[in-house]
């Protein structure tokens, strides 16, 4: 059969090994995967199967230096895995029999007790009794923080089927953001992170949920998935019908090639191996250092983060020798290695080496306050109608009132005219239409902290290139946020004094747990913050994954879902919030409003304040294309991601209420918290297109060389 296209030269910095112990692995996987029932008369797969896929020779590439009985318990996973993916092809995708693949998945977390002590049912297929012995075989030696991680990406690996069954169901093909999102659970490579723990070093607990290593875990995976995407479309998209594909997804969304498509998705995972390299020198010695890491706390983080790269490399050389996979005219053998024979040298080596540092560099070479001129606004799809609260004026004026009586005008980065144009309160009479004159007031003070610390931090402690600064101002704002009744600091500046005082009337009714939920998603956008200015101190261009995931952050909106979802009580279960569907309705009405202000404040970012987190910039430096083509990319993002919106309402969020059987009280609920969003991006969109803090006129009038006239005060950190 004709391969659709040509495989891309791979990124692939380390050289492939393998692990001795290779056939103990393969001959002890095939015993098991017969007596677990997976063989002969399972109507999946025979020995023939098995022996062609070689998983055996997966393990021993992705774990080489792992012991002979932890490499045979690795590959009975993958066996297990793989089979259920192929039984859940067989059993549900091609039927598409979507009430009996939900109830085969949710016995499965049945299998899996945190305490190995607690009975589970008896199984009834291979999938089921290969979970129950692999479960039994594996937690003993891992820590209850393991234990609880590894299952609940084994849970999400396999819920997530379901979502590619219902884009089977309605022909869909998911967009960009979705995909990557989605694709990371139901892919399975956070899964595959955990065993590489199990083979190398389990993660100490104090950093395991730290952005260094989230990084780490979601760069590995994004490169794993891409990697298969490429070596797999053949076979997933030709021949089984399959849509969830990267290089699909992309030939949809750029109207491109199939060839031209497979080549944008190398790129990514390009990016993605860069960024895992990027994260592995930085961020994770700084939060090793941060959290106070033991030399042997490091050592196991280091022999993880090696563990993640072989597992890459390893990978890589399977799908090279897999019957599974498309791999003919796919370079063999390690980039680093001088070929022999005639017409080779190490001048090879050296237009390799330039052209990886070539790509690499790109993102550091931004020239920054090139002229722009204004933002230019395309057309953007909002079916939602703009309401606006009839306290509007009234909030104007409180909210002046409230930014002089914390110092907000008194420090030098805003004064009444700024605080004029930018008119928060018009923000929030469009978010919440309904609300008293007292939620609203409190909403807008909430608006104006948080666009005042995302304007003081690049102005004061970008200019000043003080990092140090910034972490010390971030700890101290925490402790400004007090959960369970602690004091909270003695506030030093306007930013502490505003959140003290918006902490004590907004949770002045919460529980301890709400508290700690609204504490937690203003210490992420306060830490979004110092992650934008490490960039900026080096002049870097973020990787487009790492910008549009951590802009969700920058941009605050933990902190105003925090607050929507209070608003609706206890009526919507926790389940519910933590469901596929509604994170994905959130992400895309996030990534909607995120995206839309960077359109908008295109011209105010590049030209007039040096920035280079603007989704426009991060593609124009990706693609290598200029302003407008990068402004078509992000409108079409922008476009899907409300088309998401929309179809998870319609199609979603009926079937999430069935398979939960909410109560009508809790329909209700929802039915508000929908709305809630809807007002958000209708409210989002007109504050945009109305206020003066992104028009050329203004920002010619008043941006040019605005900086705090002093340095603001930064009180020394209580270590109590």
């Amino acid at each position: 059969m004709t391969q659709p296209f040509e495989l891309p030269h791979f990124y692939m910095p380390y050289p492939a090994r393998l692990n001795p112990h290779l056939d103990e692995a393969r001959a002890h996987s095939t015993r098991w995967a017969r007596e677990m029932g997976m063989l002969e008369g399972s109507g999946i797969w025979d020995q023939a199967d098995l022996e062609a896929h070689d998983y055996g020779l997966l393990c021993a590439y992705t774990h080489p230096d792992c012991d002979g009985p932890a490499l045979s318990l690795i590959t009975d996973w993958y066996v297990w895995v793989f089979f259920f993916d192929d039984h859940f092809l067989d059993m549900f995708k091609r039927t598409q029999d979507r009430a009996a693949g939900k109830a085969h998945l949710d016995r499965l977390p049945l299998f899996m007790p945190l305490d190995p002590g607690t009975p589970v049912p008896e199984p009834e297929n291979p999938v089921e009794a290969g979970l129950k012995d692999l479960w039994a075989r594996t937690v003993p030696a891992m820590s209850v923080d393991w234990r609880r991680r590894f299952s609940v990406a084994t849970e999400h690996l396999l819920n997530e089927s379901m979502w590619e069954l219902s884009n089977i169901n309605e022909g869909r093909i998911a967009n960009p953001v979705e995909y990557i999102e989605m694709r990371r659970k139901v892919g399975g490579a956070p899964w595959s992170a955990g065993l590489v723990e199990y083979a190398t070093a389990e993660v100490p607990a104090a950093v395991a949920g730290t952005r260094p290593l989230r990084v780490l875990m979601e760069t590995f995976s994004d490169a794993v998935h891409l990697r298969n995407d490429l070596f797999s479309y053949q076979r997933e998209v030709e021949e089984e019908g399959e849509n969830s594909n990267g290089v699909l997804v992309l030939e949809t969304f750029f109207k491109c090639t199939t060839q031209e498509a497979a080549d944008i998705v190398n790129d990514v995972l390009t990016s993605r191996l860069h960024q895992f390299e990027h994260t592995a020198l930085t961020e994770v010695p700084a939060v090793a250092l941060e959290k106070g890491l033991s030399p042997a706390e490091v050592a196991a983080v280091a022999a993880y983060t090696k563990g993640l790269q072989d597992w890459q490399s390893g990978g890589h050389e399977w799908h090279l020798r897999s019957s599974r996979y498309m791999n003919k005219g796919a370079r063999t053998g390690s980039p680093w290695q001088v070929p022999s024979g005639p017409g080779t040298s190490a001048a090879d080596i050296g237009a390799l080496l330039a052209s990886a540092a070539q790509d690499r560099l790109r993102s550091y070479s931004h020239v920054p306050y090139q002229k722009v001129g204004p933002s230019r606004i395309p057309d953007l799809h909002m079916p939602f109608e703009l309401q606006l609260s009839p306290h509007l004026d009234q909030a104007r004026g409180h909210l002046a009132d409230w930014c002089h009586r914390m110092g907000i005008l008194q420090e030098g980065v805003w004064d009444e005219d700024k605080l004029a144009a930018y008119d928060l309160a018009l923000c929030s009479a469009g978010l919440d239409p309904d609300a008293t004159p007292e939620a609203l007031d409190l909403s807008a003070h909430w608006l104006a902290w948080g666009t005042y610390g995302d304007d003081y931090y690049p102005l004061v402690y970008g200019h000043r290139r003080d990092l140090a600064a910034a972490r010390l101002t971030t700890a101290r704002l925490s402790q400004c946020m007090p959960v369970e009744g602690e004091p909270a600091v003695v506030p030093g500046n306007a930013m502490e004094r505003a959140l003290i005082d918006l902490w004590a009337r907004t949770t002045a009714t919460m529980t301890t747990d709400q508290r700690r939920t609204l504490k937690s998603a203003v210490d992420a956008m306060t830490e979004s913050w110092v992650w934008e200015l490490s960039n900026q101190l080096q002049n870097r261009i973020p990787d487009p994954v790492d910008y549009l995931e951590m802009r969700r952050a920058t941009f605050g909106s933990d902190l105003t879902l925090s607050l929507c979802r209070m608003g609706q009580g206890p009526a919507i279960p926790a389940e519910v919030y933590a469901s596929g569907p509604v994170r994905s309705l959130e992400n895309a009405a996030i990534d909607y409003a995120c995206l839309l202000n960077d359109v908008f404040s295109y011209q105010k970012e590049i030209e007039y304040e040096g920035e280079i987190h603007n989704a426009i910039l991060v593609v124009q430096n990706f693609f290598g294309v200029d302003y407008p083509s990068a402004l078509t990319v992000v409108q079409d993002l922008i476009n899907q991601r409300m088309r998401q919106f929309e179809h998870v309402i319609a199609h979603e969020l009926p079937v999430l209420y069935d398979d939960f059987a909410l109560s009508e009280e809790s329909r209700t609920a929802m039915g508000a918290y929908v709305l809630d969003l809807q007002n958000w991006l209708a409210g989002i969109l007109n504050w945009h297109r109305s206020v003066d803090r992104y028009k050329a006129e203004w920002l010619g009038r008043r941006a040019h060389g605005f900086l705090p006239d002093r340095p603001p005060a930064v009180p020394a950190l209580s270590l109590g």
